[in-house]
């Protein structure tokens, strides 16, 4: 039985108090007026040269519109607003950017969980509590994610323009996606979706204690029927979610790789964090069964995902910009423009990174290997939300600073004390999987 030791416990509190004074200092500095934005911007362009131009020049293009024949006054008026918009929206995107990237890990923890249930894996089972673990982040991560989504319908931030009904009267695109996007069916919609992952979590983890202590498998088969039905709500929903969640922060933007392209993010970064923690598990001498070539297989699945997560990546840029269609490569000038190291560096991180150190198969098997390389993974993927959210957001005046330290060093303590909690709740390793002697004596 594992025992939540009391440094970890409380690295993990302090983790949690330094980054909510980090998140309560980026709500505090954020400007109040147009003059202290303009004053914000000013002040990091000195300091960064010609790096950053002030926003009034170069604003998102959202409301051009509606200001296009007003004069230049005015013009200047409707720019500087949006500017102060961004710079407010700041603390509010590092900390839904944290948000999500937390709970998306347990969300792609859940799904290879689910494979490895409904495929009746025999090298798996071994791992079965420590996915069981990192999964009941969903809950605590979950309900976060909805009350920031919840918070926007009521206009607390300016995170998703959609909901702004004066920007929509004047965009003639959002008014044809109202039956969609409307503030009602996206939170029902986001209701759905976080019962469907939190209840199937349950009541298959429910069912995996049950079996323990069953004389017959009746509770293995049905958390293999369950699972399998899980697998197509989960495809459909997380598809959903992705374009609800993140791309209609920018809904004059679309793209049908979308859903698999988050899908291989939260995978990946999933199957690092099961790695990272059975190493940590085994170092403090738990897991005992759990050998090398359980560890390879992680570290193959990290390998093997980043691949596929470059394949698309690659495939959605390449096909965006050799089309060549105004209304889809805005995306990507974005981006290059603004946020070039951090777009071009996250491929580095997710893709070059783990291919140099992973490729060779004795080096899946070299825990310290498998560390390093998992933290730059994560490092990476975070940077890949932060991409997605960030331009839409806040715009070309970005920063890593103390929102963004602070929000995911709190989500951080967070999800460390949560599923270190949950662990401490049930035997590590299960007594009466039927393939638990397969996954016992597991060789590569």
């Amino acid at each position: 039985m594992y025992t939540f030791s009391n440094r970890l416990k409380i690295a993990s509190i302090v983790l949690m108090i330094v980054g909510a004074l980090g998140i309560i200092g980026g709500f505090v500095m954020a400007p109040g007026t147009i003059a202290e934005a303009k004053a914000m911007v000013a002040s990091h362009d000195e300091g960064h040269g010609d790096a950053h131009e002030t926003e009034a020049a170069h604003a998102p293009k959202e409301n051009d519109h509606a200001v296009a024949d007003t004069h230049g006054e005015e013009h200047d008026s409707s720019h500087d607003q949006h500017l102060l918009d961004q710079l407010k929206n700041r603390p509010w995107a590092a900390l839904y950017v944290a948000a999500f990237f937390f709970m998306m890990i347990s969300l792609g923890v859940l799904a290879f969980y689910a494979i490895q249930r409904a495929a009746q894996a025999g090298w798996s089972p071994l791992l079965f509590r420590v996915m069981e673990g990192i999964t009941s982040y969903l809950v605590p991560g979950g309900i976060i994610v909805f009350v920031i989504l919840l918070l926007s319908v009521l206009h607390m931030n300016h995170l998703f323009i959609w909901m702004d009904a004066d920007v929509v009267a004047h965009d003639a695109l959002l008014q044809g996606k109202s039956g969609y996007l409307n503030p009602t069916f996206f939170l029902i919609r986001a209701a759905i979706f976080l019962a469907g992952w939190i209840g199937y979590r349950e009541y298959s983890r429910k069912l995996s204690l049950a079996q323990d202590e069953s004389d017959d498998n009746s509770n293995f088969k049905l958390n293999f029927r369950i699972s399998a039905g899980f697998l197509v709500f989960y495809l459909i929903s997380e598809s959903i979610m992705s374009w609800d969640w993140i791309m209609s922060v920018e809904p004059h933007w679309f793209s049908t790789l979308f859903g698999w392209y988050i899908f291989a993010s939260m995978f990946v970064s999933g199957i690092t964090v099961i790695a990272m923690v059975t190493i940590y598990l085994k170092s403090k001498g738990y897991l005992p069964d759990v050998n090398n070539s359980h560890i390879h297989d992680l570290a193959k699945f990290m390998f093997g995902i980043s691949i596929f997560w470059t394949y698309l990546w690659f495939s959605q840029f390449m096909l965006i910009w050799y089309s060549n269609i105004p209304e889809e490569v805005t995306y990507y000038i974005t981006r290059i423009a603004d946020y070039r190291l951090p777009f071009f560096g996250m491929v580095a991180m997710n893709f070059l990174f783990p291919v140099l150190l992973l490729m060779n198969s004795d080096y899946k098997r070299i825990n310290w290997f498998v560390i390093l390389t998992g933290i730059v993974i994560l490092a990476g993927h975070y940077m890949d939300i932060f991409n997605a959210i960030m331009p839409s957001t806040v715009g070309k005046n970005w920063y890593i600073g103390i929102p963004e330290i602070g929000s995911v060093l709190f989500f951080a303590g967070l999800f460390i004390f949560w599923i270190f909690r949950a662990l401490s709740t049930a035997p590590l390793q299960p007594k009466r999987n039927p393939f638990i002697e397969e996954s016992r004596h597991f060789h590569y």
